[in-house]
């Protein structure tokens, strides 16, 4: 399976409106899977400012577009499915692009959820069936 474009055209949308001072937003649409504040979604769709400025710690991986903002001077974490997104865009020119939905599905799991799910290690078993005692030595 290969990877989608979609992430790879965010990161490289974002670097193009910050080289250009411009302010990056983005679209996405909003389900029970994206992490936003409520009170600002319209019509199942949000709008999101990601310049430097607005976010803290924003990180656009393959999977999901995360960071922290205020709203109203209260903090948020914001998690998206980078699926969700519909677009971004500098604010000051509306130049930008535009995506379809990839609707997120949990049972799926991502690139750096297989990494992490490796198979756990077996101890060595006695002859009568108890793990073995791991023993450290000390090298010198």
């Amino acid at each position: 399976m290969t990877t989608s474009t979609k992430p790879y055209l965010l990161r490289a949308l974002y670097e193009w409106c910050i080289d250009n001072a411009q302010t990056p937003h983005i679209v996405a649409w909003v389900n029970e899977h994206t992490r936003v504040p409520m009170q600002y979604v319209r019509d199942n769709e949000i709008v999101l400012n990601i310049g430097p400025t607005a976010s803290h710690n924003l990180v656009i991986d393959n999977d999901w577009v995360s960071f922290s903002a205020r709203f109203g001077g209260v903090a948020h974490e914001i998690w998206i499915p980078v699926g969700h997104v519909t677009g971004i865009f500098a604010r000051e020119t509306g130049e930008g692009m535009g995506f379809e939905i990839d609707i997120y599905d949990p049972s799926v799991k991502s690139d750096w959820e297989k990494e992490v799910e490796r198979p756990s290690e077996k101890t060595a078993e006695t002859d009568d069936g108890k793990p073995k005692k791991k023993i450290l030595k000390l090298v010198k």
